[in-house]
This record gives structure tokens, sequence and C-alpha cells, in this order.
């Protein structure tokens, strides 16, 4: 007969499933797991120290997430980015973020703002050295921030479900020659005056263009 499994025994399983996704995610973005890596049950279970059950499941989170490639009966792997979604991956960030910059950027305190500001400037930063992959980390990090400031309980789960795992398949060795790098200095100065300004229309322009969205001037 069916055991009924209380309610212990849910969260606790629940709790090793989101450590172990989170675990596996982490090695996945810091480039510990390199794209296309095979992930063998085995040595999941001995670097994890958990059993199958909360791996499979979290493996299969990852996949929903665009991290992991699980093919049922044959292998499961790390994704290997693929450059040709480079910009429809950035315009559905883009559509995401706007939103969260329109509702982020006039609840900002003082302190907040020039924060967000000084996260902007790493960025640019980023960009004129030409590191790519450190202005991916920290456009991730940037734009997650306004999420968590958002205001916006919905929104902030339906893009944390997702947003890492479509920036990590932006990390595709010839993004320098796929992206108008110039107009995107640009537009993360705008960002930044919007963000200073608590301009939430302007700052969600910004990010838009700043995503490969067509965007119409105000006015």
């Amino acid at each position: 007969m069916p055991v009924p499994v209380t309610s212990d025994a849910k969260e606790t399983r629940l709790l090793l499933r989101d450590r172990v996704r989170g675990q596996i995610q982490e090695a996945i973005l810091d480039g510990t797991l390199l794209a296309g890596e095979r992930l063998n049950d085995d040595e999941l279970v001995a670097w994890l120290g958990v059993s199958r059950t909360p791996i499979r499941e979290a493996l299969v989170d990852l996949e929903h997430m665009g991290l992991v490639v699980i093919e049922p009966n044959r292998f499961t792997a790390v994704a290997d980015p693929d450059p040709a979604m480079v910009v429809p991956i950035l315009q559905t960030l883009g559509v995401l973020y706007g939103g969260v910059l329109r509702l982020a950027v006039p609840l900002l305190t003082k302190a907040e703002a020039k924060r967000l500001a000084a996260q902007v400037d790493s960025c640019v930063e980023a960009l004129d050295e030409g590191d790519f992959l450190s202005v991916n980390v920290h456009t991730v990090a940037l734009f997650d921030a306004f999420v968590g400031l958002c205001g916006n309980a919905p929104l902030i789960k339906a893009t944390r479900d997702i947003e890492f795992g479509l920036a990590y398949r932006l990390r595709v060795p010839n993004i320098v020659d796929l992206l108008p790098w110039g107009e995107m200095r640009q537009q993360y100065l705008e960002l930044k005056a919007a963000t200073l300004a608590g301009d939430g229309i302007a700052a969600e322009l910004a990010g838009e263009a700043l995503h490969q969205l067509p965007v119409t001037p105000r006015g």
C-alpha cells in the first residue's frame, strides 16, 4: 500500500533538491562545469553527498532553466550555448527586465540608486576592457538587483526562474561579433542616468535598447 509522506519528509526532500540545484547551477555559472560536459550520476552523488533522487529532480529543474540538456536513456550534459540564439535570448531578457525597471526605479532610495549606478559602472568598465564574460556576469548581477527591488512578487519569481539560464546561454565564443557593443555602452550610461533620476520610463527604454529590443524614443 502507498505509504503517506509526512510534511517533514516532503520539506527535507525539497530542501535537498533546492540545495543540489543551487550547487550544480553555481558550478555551471562559475565555469567549474564546462559547456557540453557530461554529468554522470555516480560522480554527482560522490560530489554532492546525496542520493540520486534529489540530483535527478534538480537536473530536471536545471533543464527547464536552460542550463542542462537531458536526453533520456542517453546522457545528461551542461548546455552548450548556441550563437544563433543570442539576440532572441537578449530580447527575452529585455521584455522581462523592461517591466522590472519600470517598476523598480521610481521606488529606489537614493542609496539604492547610487549602488545600482556603481554596478552599471562595473558593466561599462568590463565592456571597455573587452572582457565580455565579465560584462555578462556584472550585467546579470545588475539586473537581478533591480528585480529584487521592483516590489512585484510574481514578477520577481517569474524572472528569477529563468534569468540565470538565459544569461548563461549568451556565453558564446563569438559574442564580440554578434552585438553592437559601442551602442550598448551608451545605453548603459542612459540606464545609469535614469536610475539616478528615478525615471522609470527612461530606465525601461534604456534597458530594452540594451537588450536589442526596438525602442521608440519618448516624445
